[in-house]
């Protein structure tokens, strides 16, 4: 066995992972982050096929108040484009242009629902104070990303300022960590309207967070060439500083006492700090801690027994496709970030309690029964559409047109579909469902102008990006949260039982994101120079 020795190791070359280790190696550290895959990123990447440029992961970014000034603090230019957003619902669309646009929406909704028009303005008056909530959270740049102790002037007319305002509002997300489902209960009586304006979130997703919706559709962006552009960035400055990076490289033992990683060749790495930015289950099932105190142990066993017994959040089925016709037949439509719902019945039970019925007796099920179900939940479902070439030209081939078409599922409905031995079959039975929904209704082009397509699936998510359960914002919200959910204590959610391992990304904090991920990654780096 060869051994390897470094200041930190990073494993987990996601945003997160990327983060902590360009701003450890820019700090003068000896830094290897190691990586699973080839490529780097994660969840925030892109890759093209034929010409034709598409996310593997996030369509659209989010600032959040971290992304910019994290870019600023490793010196990095990010030339990014507007991704404006449209929302619709059948034959009515609407492209979201500023704050006056939430009025539209109401309208929009009011038409569809014209019995609910009471619900329907008390529930726009709760967004839109949310919405106010929001411009505070992310008012200012984060003070953890900022280096606030070179600018003594945004302390005192920014900072200071900002600080009871902030806490004020954490008060009220704290106040609104109900289900979202739940909540709009309370506020909306027709369900069909309930799931038009909530079946695009996770399940159990908490009110504030769900409610603040609008607030992103004004402010997401995207990076000239593609969302994987950031990555790329954050890539180029590690190395750029010293770091190393070791692609196609598998973590497969933790040994905490020796301070040692342990990969699929059997080479042995050894690190002063360890900062895991992978999953976190998977770093709770391989790590040795015999040798350390039993309070060490002991805490570390309970933690990681909490770890193993829950689940990941929702995953997501996506469909790419290249299609034979012109941007502007897109661009007459609709944005680049498009979500849309064909018909305003809602998809009721369809996608949880019917679906759950479907998993716990799956072996009577049969084949025409789970298409029945699979028809219904095509037809009644929101789709994510993302057309890079409608925020970027040169993202696909002239005279035509990529889509990345998505809708949130469950990863054991895939697994169990692959154990009967039929996923390739299934894979294309949801895709001629989509072409054939989305034709009828939006895209009358689709039906005879698709040059080729392929999907990812939860089981594609999992493998490639190492998740449990395909999920991509960290965990379930429909059980106990085993890690830091709540904004006042994002600190702590980087700290492990090990005083010499850290945590960063996804499953660190919940509900994670980019932003969250990357202010994570610092919140490790930070937590490795303050304990040297």
């Amino acid at each position: 066995m060869s051994e390897h020795r470094y200041d930190t190791i990073i494993v987990g070359g996601g945003i997160a992972g990327l983060t902590a280790a360009a701003f450890l190696s820019r700090k003068g550290q000896q830094v290897l982050l190691i990586e699973k895959n080839r490529e780097c990123g994660g969840l925030v990447n892109s890759f093209s096929r034929n010409g034709f440029h598409f996310e593997a992961g996030v369509r659209a970014l989010l600032d959040a108040g971290i992304i910019f000034p994290m870019l600023k603090e490793l010196d990095i230019e990010l030339e990014v484009l507007e991704s404006p957003v449209s929302v619709g619902v059948g034959k009515d669309i609407l492209h979201v242009k500023d704050i006056s646009s939430l009025k539209d929406y109401q309208e929009l909704l009011i038409k569809l629902y014209p019995d609910s028009r009471g619900d329907i303005v008390h529930l726009m008056r709760i967004i839109r104070k949310i919405m106010r909530s929001m411009d505070v959270l992310y008012g200012v740049e984060n003070p953890v990303i900022k280096n606030v102790w070179k600018d003594k002037k945004f302390i005192f007319l920014k900072l200071l300022p900002w600080l009871p305002k902030f806490l004020f509002t954490i008060r009220k997300i704290n106040r609104m960590k109900q289900p979202v489902e739940q909540y709009l209960e309370t506020i909306v009586k027709d369900a069909s309207l309930r799931d038009i304006i909530s079946q695009h979130f996770f399940k159990h997703t908490p009110a504030f967070f769900a409610l603040s919706y609008f607030s992103l559709y004004l402010d997401y962006f995207y990076p000239k060439g593609g969302v994987g552009k950031l990555a790329e960035a954050v890539e180029g400055k590690l190395i750029e500083s010293g770091g190393e990076i070791k692609r196609e490289t598998l973590i497969q033992k933790v040994e905490a006492v020796k301070r040692c990683v342990i990969d699929q060749d059997k080479q042995v790495y050894n690190y002063e700090k360890l900062i895991w930015a992978a999953d976190l289950k998977t770093f709770y099932s391989i790590t040795e801690t015999k040798g350390f105190s039993t309070r060490i142990q002991s805490k570390f066993e309970t933690e990681k027994n909490q770890m193993l017994a829950q689940r990941g959040g929702d995953s997501v089925y996506t469909l790419y496709l290249e299609v034979d016709e012109p941007l502007d037949s897109f661009k007459r439509i609709s944005n680049g970030h498009f979500f849309y719902t064909p018909v305003q019945t809602g998809l009721g039970a369809t996608h949880r309690e019917d679906l759950t019925q479907l998993l716990d007796r799956w072996d009577q099920v049969t084949k025409e029964e789970l298409y029945q179900w699979l028809d219904k939940l095509c037809r009644l479902n929101t789709y994510e559409i993302s057309i890079p070439g409608l925020k970027d030209p040169r993202l696909a081939p002239e005279g035509q047109s990529g889509l990345i078409i998505s809708f949130l599922t469950e990863y054991d409905l895939f697994d169990k579909v692959q154990q009967s031995g039929w996923y390739e079959e299934f894979i294309m039975e949801i895709e001629s469902r989509i072409v054939q929904v989305l034709s009828a209704s939006v895209y009358p082009m689709l039906k005879d102008k698709i040059i080729a397509s392929f999907a990812f699936t939860p089981l594609s998510i999992k493998n490639r990006v190492g998740s449990s359960e395909g999920a991509i914002t960290g965990w379930s919200f429909q059980n106990p949260i085993p890690v830091v959910n709540e904004m006042q204590k994002s600190g702590r959610s980087v700290l492990t039982p090990i005083p010499s391992i850290f945590q960063a990304g996804q499953w660190t904090y919940s509900p994670a994101g980019v932003p969250m991920s990357i202010l994570t990654g610092k919140l490790a780096a930070d937590k490795v120079l303050k304990s040297r």
